[in-house]
């Protein structure tokens, strides 16, 4: 018989991504991120090969990203809209923690694995930043993408990416909740 965690799925069950435009400060200092970052790397990980690491990205690291993207949007020739859509989330990020997958040759454990798990470590640092208290957003969006962002921004080597940056801060506003996907729709059942 199991032994149920009822508050652990009641969390779940209710668990809700901050829009990143709504957190502010304070933001976790060292000491209230390292249980965050602890549960975070706390992820599936077929062969244990740990293929991802974090960058957290505090105070004036946001500023220089956020004009970073700037200076990249312009060189790529993007529309205005895009670069500050872009360099936007540095703008208002007070705190954010990058997951850098960083696949490991590996025989028995295709790369596509690996990055299922560096995906994992983003989910897991999200729900553990939201469980702790604060207000938490998974982003991405074009620099999260772009080789040179990321080569001179956060010094990723070619052959990394970036999984996603994960926004923790003092949420000002609660977000009303959306729709949920239904279940009907996208649940199936196998017997034979």
């Amino acid at each position: 018989m199991p032994d149920p965690n009822p508050q652990a799925l009641e969390f779940l069950l209710n668990r809700r991504s901050r829009p990143a435009k709504t957190l502010t400060r304070p933001v976790p200092d060292r000491e209230a991120l390292a249980p965050i970052l602890k549960a975070g790397l706390r992820t599936p990980d077929h062969g244990k090969l740990e293929p991802w690491r974090l960058i957290v990205l505090e105070g004036e690291a946001m500023t220089r990203l956020a004009e970073l993207a700037q200076v990249r949007g312009e060189a790529l020739g993007l529309d205005a809209e895009k670069i500050g859509k872009g360099r936007g989330q540095f703008d208002i990020g007070n705190l954010a923690v990058a997951v850098v997958e960083s696949p490991v040759i590996a025989e028995k454990v295709p790369e596509i694995e690996q990055t299922y798990s560096a995906g994992a470590v983003c989910l897991s640092l999200l729900n553990a930043a939201l469980a702790a208290g604060w207000g938490a957003n998974w982003l991405s969006g074009w620099p999260a993408h772009d080789r040179g962002f990321l080569t001179e921004a956060l010094k990723l080597s070619p052959h990394e990416r970036l999984a996603g940056l994960i926004h923790i801060g003092t949420e000002k506003s609660a977000p009303p909740e959306r729709p949920r996907p239904d279940m009907e729709s996208k649940v199936s059942w196998v017997s034979q």
